[in-house]
């Protein structure tokens, strides 16, 4: 898989972040009731940001937590070497029921990562709402989800890959493009 182009240096990220961070203040009228839950791994790295800038803007936390949606996904391809689901566990610290939820992760595609993560955030509690706010839309969704928020949208062909690298994970900044070889 050869590297096609640099879609997002550290200092687009960091706007596009900025940007979703008014928008979600914005469309909810402020944070009350709401909690931003990223998506493991690299949509808690995003939520965090997120929770900063809010903070930054309406001089209050919100409230963040972590998804694992391993046991809802319909691949289940991350395996332990006794072939069950590597669980790397959930963490919400506030009851999720009536509040306004923001998923966040890295990279909207085919939809059924975020399908699992309702399903996943539906037997913690019942939201008054589930909104998404994703870094980047690559397209080709197969089930119907779009995204509320989103950093940029990159139309890709199904031979690309879109790679996010994140400081907290990657020790850089940065969504590429990469063609499949």
């Amino acid at each position: 898989m050869s590297q096609k182009a640099v879609v997002l240096d550290e200092q687009a990220i960091s706007r596009a972040l900025t940007r979703i961070a008014h928008e979600i203040i914005e469309r909810n009228k402020g944070i009350e009731d709401s909690v931003l839950v990223g998506i493991k791994t690299r949509g808690i790295y995003l939520a965090n940001r997120l929770a900063e800038r809010i903070e930054q803007i309406e001089g209050k936390k919100i409230s963040i937590g972590e998804l694992d949606i391993t046991l809802y996904r319909d691949d289940l391809s991350t395996k332990t070497s006794d072939q069950e689901p590597l669980v790397k566990g959930s963490d919400i610290p506030v009851d999720v029921t009536n509040q306004k939820v923001i998923l966040v992760d890295d990279v909207l595609y085919t939809g059924r990562t975020v399908r699992a993560a309702m399903d996943a955030l539906v037997d913690i509690g019942r939201p008054a709402n589930i909104q998404l706010a994703v870094l980047v839309d690559r397209g080709h969704r197969e089930l119907p989800i779009r995204a509320d928020y989103v950093g940029k949208n990159i139309p890709t062909s199904g031979s690309e890959k879109i790679v996010v690298e994140l400081h907290e994970a990657d020790q850089n900044d940065q969504v590429t493009i990469h063609e499949n070889e």
